[in-house]
């Protein structure tokens, strides 16, 4: 008989977006490897992207517990004037110029709901799912942040109830790149470090997404942290349609946010279509999901507009087609000082799509290593504009004798099936332990 892991996330089916696609895949193949995956979510959130396709993940039978969850967004859009379909990341991806009501707005998110904005959720979490741990058995528990109200719950729990913990991160705490963004105060920032200290002294083990954030995490007090990565499905790829309108695309879906402006890129394919008179006609520029408001002024004011190709959000499957139509594969890192350890989670569904990738940041990263090592692509600094321009024009050049064929090799480690693997033999190891 499988051995049971709560699984504690935020984002489940109908959520869109990479953030789903951790706990998703995990959930989806932990029978493989003798787990049996017990979900708990929020009731009613408020996810910014709904995808209906992920529903296919969900393994059969699978029990999954819910309760309500109270969430500030809609309450922050109603007074700063914003629309229901608008951003939730204000922050870092602006849809407008920034006002006054949305300073206020994230000063108080920042100082107020902690560790994040779905904090209200943890206390009545608690209390419901320790009603359940009294009467059923679970061997393990896995917690998935950001959120880090995931982590927060999971933490509880396991002190109440002595059971082993997973903690895993998809993104960092006090050291995400975003953290410095908000005016947090010291007493907000002291609680946040003390639940983040908490978590390092509980947790059984500790996974996130890269090995240099792992380090990272050790650095500051963490033991024997593990890098898992985000992965690809190979079932993603197996059934789908693709039809190439044939022309000379460069592709990103996901967020496009102000820290990652490929301001070099934009004018270096500005540049192309002065020098190249045919360069005009083949290139489209297709960016899907959000995409922050200056990147697309950028695009305006270096007369490519015409040549731009707004998406907007998409489904997983469609975001996986529009992926394969491009003969160049966006990939921007934040501009932070934790890029080094930044791995989007998009950069193995590039991998395993088989075409050529730029990327945009230092090359000494997490990402720019793996990049190299399946020889998929290059990695530029953003204002590289000599690097970029060669690298575009070389792709280019190939497109129009009719071969830019990818050349990736050895990415079958990073599957989303080995990745889970991974995940049963720390479960395994700490319920041991």
């Amino acid at each position: 008989m499988n051995k049971k892991v709560l699984i504690i996330t935020y984002h489940w089916p109908p959520s869109g977006g990479i953030s789903v696609l951790r706990c998703l895949k995990i959930a989806k193949h932990l029978r493989s490897f003798g787990w049996e995956p017990v979900i708990y979510k929020p009731k009613n959130a408020q996810y910014e992207f709904l995808d209906s396709t992920n529903e296919k993940d969900i393994p059969n039978n699978i029990t999954i517990l819910e309760y309500p969850i109270r969430e500030p967004f809609n309450i922050f859009k109603k007074f700063s004037g914003r629309k229901k379909e608008d951003s939730q990341n204000p922050v870092y991806v602006r849809d407008r110029k920034r006002k006054t009501i949305d300073k206020i707005a994230i000063w108080v998110r920042a100082n107020f709901f902690i560790p994040d904005a779905r904090a209200l959720w943890i206390r009545p979490s608690v209390k419901y799912l320790s009603k359940y741990l009294q009467k059923n058995n679970i061997d393990a528990i896995f917690s998935d942040g950001p959120p880090h109200t995931n982590t927060a719950i999971a933490c509880q729990l396991s002190k109440k109830f002595n059971i082993p913990w997973l903690a895993d991160f998809q993104d960092p705490w006090t050291q995400v790149d975003y953290y410095k963004m908000f005016p947090i105060s010291k007493i907000a920032h002291r609680k946040h470090c003390i639940m983040e200290q908490e978590t390092f002294k509980y947790a059984g083990k500790i996974t996130i997404a890269s090995p240099t954030w792992a380090k990272d995490l050790e650095r500051i007090g963490a033991k024997d942290v593990s890098p898992i990565y985000y992965g690809y499905d190979e079932d993603d790829y197996n059934t789908l349609e693709i039809k190439s309108d044939k022309s000379f695309s460069i592709v990103h879906a996901g967020l496009l946010g102000l820290d990652r402006s490929p301001d070099t890129l934009i004018k270096v394919l500005a540049d192309l279509k002065k020098e190249i008179p045919e360069f005009t006609e083949h290139l489209k520029i297709k960016f899907a999901g959000l995409v922050d408001y200056s990147i697309k002024e950028c695009i305006k004011n270096n007369n490519l507009i015409n040549n731009f190709q707004d998406c907007g959000k998409l489904s997983r499957v469609e975001a996986i087609k529009l992926i394969f139509e491009g003969e160049i594969l966006l990939l921007p890192l934040n501009k932070a000082e934790n890029v080094l350890g930044r791995i989007p989670g998009k950069l193995f569904e590039l991998l395993r799509v088989n075409k050529p990738i730029l990327c945009l940041g230092p090359n000494n990263s997490d990402s720019s290593n793996i990049i190299a090592e399946t020889n998929a692509g290059k990695t530029f600094d953003y204002d590289d504009y000599s690097g970029i321009k060669e690298f575009v024009k070389n792709k280019f050049d190939q497109y129009i004798m009719g071969s830019t064929i990818g050349t990736t090799v050895n990415i079958e480690e990073y599957s989303n099936y080995n990745q889970t693997k991974r995940v049963a033999e720390f479960l395994n190891q700490i319920v041991k332990n």
